[in-house]
């Protein structure tokens, strides 16, 4: 859905005329409310943002399902390590240096 100049609504006119908006929104538009010149919110209807977070989440399951899809392949390629050796790897890389022992002088 395009943006025009007409949905983009300050804060002081979007308490004005909130009803109005509303019904706009209802209607199919989308808002943008701007504060000190800035975009701050958006206006969407109840059931477009509900399908805006379902397609969010099947965005999230096909990102989920290629990396599993990678993984098996990896395996099948015999592209593998031992899970404990690289997790203890990856601990030594992490944990900050010894410091040195205090020298005499």
């Amino acid at each position: 859905m395009t943006i025009t100049a007409q949905d983009i609504v300050s804060l002081t006119s979007a308490r004005a005329q909130l009803s109005e908006l509303a019904e706009q929104v209802k209607a199919g538009a989308e808002k943008i409310i701007t504060k000190n010149g800035e975009s701050y919110v958006a206006l969407v209807d109840a059931d477009r943002l509900d399908y805006y977070h379902r397609l969010e989440q099947a965005h999230l399951h096909l990102v989920m399902l290629d990396e599993v899809q990678r993984g098996l392949q990896d395996l099948a390629s015999g592209r593998t390590r031992d899970a404990r050796e690289a997790l203890a790897e990856r601990k030594q890389v992490r944990s900050p240096p010894q410091a040195a022992s205090a020298s005499t002088y």
